[in-house]
Formats: structure tokens, C-alpha cells, sequence
């Protein structure tokens, strides 16, 4: 067990930032929050398409035209607030760092956990404790520049984080490794260099 406290301590400042960005996408939801859901197509005329944001950056996506009515949702209390092409574009990069970081998190408790156990790898707990900081501080943000930029941090110290698992894990031939660093790379493909 104590050859596992590495990772441990790493799964917990990335648990503890998986909480802070699930808070804040719960926080960011409105009619439009809906955009980025998987079951919404997206709409080929979308604006988004135009400045490189398609399907592989936001999921799918749908976005109603200007003169179309939208629909209501039996939740909301008075008007949606109209939101902006870029609170949309931030929105869906967040939805897609949550869903990135469940998914490191599970790999990590499931499958590199065990590993570990048996031949310890390097554990970067650096990284993890930035990525912590990171999403701790766009908590205090909320929206605006500052947000954005953290946004963006988020994302490249998520990928390094990921890269860097796949890093230790290739010198290992097992079908178990082959296992994680495949759940991994997939993990990796959901976040896109930007």
C-alpha cells in the first residue's frame, strides 16, 4: 500500500479539481448550456465551424438560428439569458475538461492503480498539484479574460498530465499496460492541442 501513495496523493489533487470544474460547469448551465450535450447534432451551418471549432473540440453541438423560437425548458425560471458565441465556445471546453478528467480519474483508480502496485512508474505529482491550482483559481474567476486564460491552462496541463502517464507506461509490455496507455491515448484524442 505505501508503494501506491504517490498516485493516491495525485488522484486526490485531481479529485479535488474534478469537483471545482464540475462545479463550475453546473454553475455555466443555461438553455445553451445544452449545446455542448453528446445527443445534440451539429448544426453544419454553425458559426462555430467557421473559426475551427467543430465536432472533435465541443462534442456535438446545436445551435437554433436567430429567428427560430427556442425551446422552453420546464426548469427554467423566466427568460434564458442570451449567450455569446465565445460563452458557448468557453462552455464546451469545459464540458470537455470535466469529461477528460473523469475519465484520467477513473483510468487512474481502475486500471493504473494496480499497475502501480506491482511496478511503480513515475508519478508527476507536480502536474496534478497545478492542475488543482489552476481549476481552483478559475473557480474565483467565474467568467471573463482571466477565466479564459485559466481555461486554457487547464487544458494544457491536463494533456501533460496524460502525456506523461503514457510516458512511464510505454516500457512496459503487458496487456494490462496496453490496456491503460489505450484508455489513455483515447482520453488524449478528447483533448485536442488548441
Amino acid at each position: 500500500m505505501a508503494r501506491s501513495v504517490p498516485l493516491f496523493v495525485s488522484l486526490n489533487h485531481q479529485l479535488v479539481a474534478l469537483q471545482t470544474l464540475q462545479l463550475l460547469h453546473h454553475q455555466q448551465q443555461g438553455e445553451d448550456a445544452r449545446a455542448c450535450h453528446p445527443h445534440y447534432k451539429l448544426d453544419q451551418a454553425s458559426p462555430l465551424l467557421s473559426i475551427g471549432m467543430g465536432e472533435e473540440e465541443c462534442g456535438s453541438q446545436t445551435l437554433s438560428n436567430p429567428g427560430e423560437p427556442r425551446p422552453k425548458d420546464s426548469r427554467q425560471l423566466g427568460p434564458a439569458r442570451p449567450r455569446t458565441l465565445t460563452q458557448i465556445t468557453v462552455h464546451c471546453m469545459l464540458s470537455r475538461i470535466v469529461d477528460s478528467t473523469s475519465q484520467l480519474v477513473s483510468v487512474e483508480q481502475t486500471l493504473l492503480l494496480p499497475l502501480f502496485q506491482e511496478h511503480p512508474f513515475p508519478i508527476h505529482l507536480k502536474d496534478s498539484i497545478e492542475f488543482r491550482n489552476i481549476c481552483s483559481h478559475m473557480a474565483l474567476q467565474l467568467e471573463g479574460q482571466r477565466f479564459d486564460r485559466d481555461l486554457h491552462a487547464a487544458h494544457q496541463c491536463l494533456r501533460i498530465i496524460v502525456e506523461k502517464l503514457i510516458d512511464s507506461l510505454t516500457v512496459f509490455p503487458s496487456d494490462l499496460y496496453a490496456i491503460a496507455l489505450a484508455s489513455l491515448r483515447q482520453i488524449l484524442q478528447n483533448l485536442p492541442e488548441m
